[in-house]
């Protein structure tokens, strides 16, 4: 039987998340509890964004399509909670580091990938909504060209945005797509300064111990 697209999100997540809680708890128990949830964190994250990429990366224009135009009745609060989880992640890491709590490189280490792991899932999850938006519209919203979109294209779309915070050389036809849009720029700025930040705090940790 083939699986509903809610329910292979639901297995990638729920396997990401067991992941996550048994690399948390090990390290939670060997170390700090705060630094098991920092790790958690990041292998769940970085569990779900590659298991994700996987399925999506090899989909031609046809598989793209019809995978972006199946129901998936819950992915919208999904993704809410996954972003504010991200904000909440990076917005805590970041106090730690900023305020000295890290007290050894393996442990910095951590806290910078967890802020760059919620830095990923951000930029994985509008990916994913660009790709709904598009192929849900009466008319394409987005001009790539004249070839049909893949998921890869909504990977460029998205991660330039997430690094530039701008696209060059693809338009946008509509309102909902430049609000979707702003909101995604606006947020990368706040990701990206906080990664730079908590670089920074980590290099100058380093050559000060």
């Amino acid at each position: 039987m083939k699986l509903t697209r809610a329910t292979r999100r639901r297995l990638r997540q729920g396997v990401a998340l067991l992941l996550g809680l048994v690399a948390g708890v090990m390290v939670g128990l060997l170390t700090h509890p705060e630094i098991g949830i920092a790790t958690g964190w990041a292998v769940f994250v970085f569990a779900y964004c590659l298991w994700t990429w996987i399925v999506l990366w090899p989909m031609d224009s046809a598989q793209t399509r019809v995978h972006a135009r199946e129901e998936d009745p819950g992915r919208g609060f999904a993704d809410v909670i996954l972003i504010v989880a991200s904000i909440a992640s990076v917005v805590g890491i970041a106090f730690v580091l900023a305020a000295g709590h890290v007290s050894d490189t393996a442990s910095a280490i951590i806290g910078v990938a967890c802020v760059v792991a919620s830095w990923l899932l951000v930029h994985t999850v509008y990916g994913v909504r660009y790709a709904d938006l598009y192929f849900s519209a009466a008319k394409p919203p987005i001009d790539f060209g004249d070839e049909a979109p893949t998921y890869t294209d909504f990977a460029y779309l998205t991660f330039c945005l997430g690094m530039t915070y701008q696209i060059s050389d693809t338009n946008l036809k509509t309102r909902l797509l430049r609000v979707v849009v702003l909101w995604h720029t606006l947020l990368s700025y706040f990701l990206g300064a906080v990664v730079l930040a908590c670089t920074i705090n980590l290099a100058s940790g380093l050559a000060t111990s």
